[in-house]
């Protein structure tokens, strides 16, 4: 008799908690479990940064006041560093000034101490659909379907559809990473861009793609335009350093 197959069962999102009071944060942790979700305590500003450099999380709930630094300064650090992250704030600071300034600067919720657990959870699912909503249009890191179509070297290229049109009346599907990568460099002109740079807009700053993969990428672009015709003289390797988009030639760069 054919076997049944397993119900498949979701991913379950791992929350960082960012709390330097040991037993609140078990607490908290122990909560989250029992709602379906992974934990990762963290008691330090510096601890949760090197952790969110190195690891996917879904979401963090993060203390305003911590012995090393504040949370505002771990937000502000995330976002320079590209690290893209929801944070809810659960912090015992009720002022509305502090509120205020969480939210800001970039904060998706604020829940004030002392809380209840059903709270809690409700708000942080809350915050993980809004997310979820806001990614689902996300082809690349950097390209959206709702991006405005844009010429590239001759080529119109329509983010909502996948596509690309040549001047010779063919229209093709176009992979996301191949999109990604023009997109990033109509967005760039004039400019040399790190490999590193190209990776991490296109992929995300926590993926693991080599080089070698990227110059792959690269190859399919330079291919595609040229079976339909189009130089792209205008893209350039840098040796040692990455590439350059110079539509206007303007740049010695690569030459």
């Amino acid at each position: 008799m054919p076997t049944t197959p397993p119900p498949r069962t979701e991913a379950k999102p791992l929350i960082v908690i960012v709390e330097d009071e040991a037993e609140l944060a078990s607490l908290m942790a122990v909560h989250l479990e029992k709602a379906g979700m992974h934990t990762q305590i963290c008691n330090r500003v510096q601890h949760a940064f090197k952790f969110l450099k190195r690891n996917f999380a879904n979401l963090v709930l993060l203390d305003i006041n911590l012995p090393d630094q504040s949370g505002f300064t771990l937000l502000e650090e995330l976002k320079a560093a590209d690290i893209s992250v929801p944070i809810i704030f659960v912090t015992g600071n009720v002022e509305e000034t502090s509120k205020v300034k969480g939210l800001d600067i970039g904060a998706d919720d604020y829940v004030t101490k002392p809380f209840s657990y059903a709270e809690l959870v409700a708000r942080i699912r809350a915050v993980l659909r809004r997310t979820e909503a806001k990614t689902d249009l996300h082809v690349t890191k950097n390209v959206r379907l709702s991006d405005e179509p844009f010429d590239f070297c001759g080529a119109r290229v329509i983010p909502e559809r996948l596509e690309i049109s040549f001047p010779d009346g063919v229209t093709l599907k176009l992979g996301r990473k191949e999109l990604g990568i023009l997109a990033y460099l109509n967005g760039h002109p004039g400019q040399v861009i790190t490999r590193k740079a190209l990776i991490h807009s296109v992929w995300g700053i926590h993926a693991d793609v080599k080089s070698r993969s990227l110059d792959q990428y690269i190859v399919k672009v330079r291919d595609l335009f040229q079976e339909h015709g189009i130089s792209l003289d205008a893209f350039r390797t840098v040796h040692g350093i990455g590439y350059i988009f110079d539509p206007r030639g303007v740049s010695s760069e690569g030459r």
